[in-house]
């Protein structure tokens, strides 16, 4: 596919957002190392071209849902990387007052509705989003993240059978990362996942996830095309997570991947080909990017501090928020 350069200020922010993803991400595989998170961890590095491409041309009132791995998904929709990381460590802090932890994340105010635990948890979620839009009459979209592993959920077909037969402006958006958890995808799943789409007569496509160009003028497409009121798209991005499933699985898993495998898509670093294509292609130059990379690590330090000094929720508070007030 032939994507076109974007103006300056498209791309500065492309790759700022590329960035900060990437950097939070590597404070927070430093910060497991040392114990300081309580509970898992799965990290978005490698994939951060996919979340950034596809919200970048959402707009506000738009919507997503997430995943286990979850926090790029809710830095490329806007979430301040400050309530993240206080959340991430437990603290009062954070987006969900410390009780929700890494694999649930949620703003609604920033049309985040909530990165989730359970594997395929989000697509039920996102097809009510998009029926709500429908129904009311509103102009907004949703995009469901989900992986290759939750492509095999029954849930998956249900929703996709529902979203065609009412025409509902949703966005399937599958990362399809080779793996579920420890399994190659290949030995668990017959075909292709884009081509689901076919038989239920809407739009399936597969994307480079590595390319933040292409999968944004896709998914851009898509959702103009959702805003008009035809339907809804499938949208198998293919990309690598450079790290593990979960942050210190190597203490009771190893030898899934080989090294050779995984040298070769560092090869293919969706945050590097970008920069590089950037500095190539325009007349930007490195030190504006470099600019860029010190003032997104200073963020995501600040972040940290303001976790660590954010206090543990009051214990009192346990069942606080556990469910929404009842409407008389």
């Amino acid at each position: 596919m032939i994507t076109v350069i974007p103006e300056t200020e498209v791309l500065l922010s492309l790759y700022e957002r590329m960035m900060r993803i990437r950097l939070f991400e590597e404070k927070v595989q430093e910060l497991h190392k040392l114990g300081k998170l309580p509970g898992f961890v799965h990290v978005y590095l490698g994939e951060e071209a996919i979340a950034v491409g596809a919200c970048s041309v959402l707009r506000d009132g738009d919507h997503i849902t997430s995943t286990h791995r979850g926090h790029g998904h809710c830095i490329a929709k806007g979430a301040d990387v400050a309530p993240m990381m206080a959340e991430i460590f437990g603290r009062e802090g954070g987006y969900c007052r410390g009780k929700g932890g890494s694999m649930h994340i949620i703003d609604t105010d920033l049309g985040i509705l909530g990165a989730n635990g359970i594997v395929g948890g989000g697509i039920p979620i996102a097809t009510g989003s998009a029926l709500a839009d429908a129904v009311l009459g509103r102009d907004g979209v949703t995009v469901c993240f989900f992986g290759d592993g939750a492509a095999n959920q029954g849930v998956f077909l249900e929703a996709l059978n529902l979203s065609a037969l009412w025409k509902l402006p949703i966005i399937y958006l599958c990362e399809s990362n080779h793996y579920m958890e420890f399994t190659p995808t290949k030995d668990l799943t017959a075909g292709r996942i884009y081509k689901r789409a076919e038989p239920l007569g809407i739009p399936g496509l597969e994307v480079d996830g590595n390319d933040v160009l292409e999968v944004a003028q896709v998914v851009g497409e898509a959702a103009d095309r959702a805003r008009r009121g035809n339907g809804p798209t499938l949208i198998e991005a293919i990309t690598y997570r450079l790290s593990g499933h979960s942050e210190g699985e190597e203490a009771f898993v190893s030898g899934y991947r080989t090294e050779e495998e995984i040298e070769s898509w560092k090869g293919r670093d969706p945050l590097a080909t970008f920069r590089a294509r950037v500095l190539a292609e325009t007349s930007i130059e490195a030190s504006v990017l470099d600019e860029i990379d010190g003032r997104e690590r200073d963020q995501v330090e600040a972040a940290v501090e303001f976790a660590e000094a954010s206090p543990l929720p009051a214990p009192e508070e346990a069942f606080d928020h556990v469910f929404a007030p009842r409407r008389v």
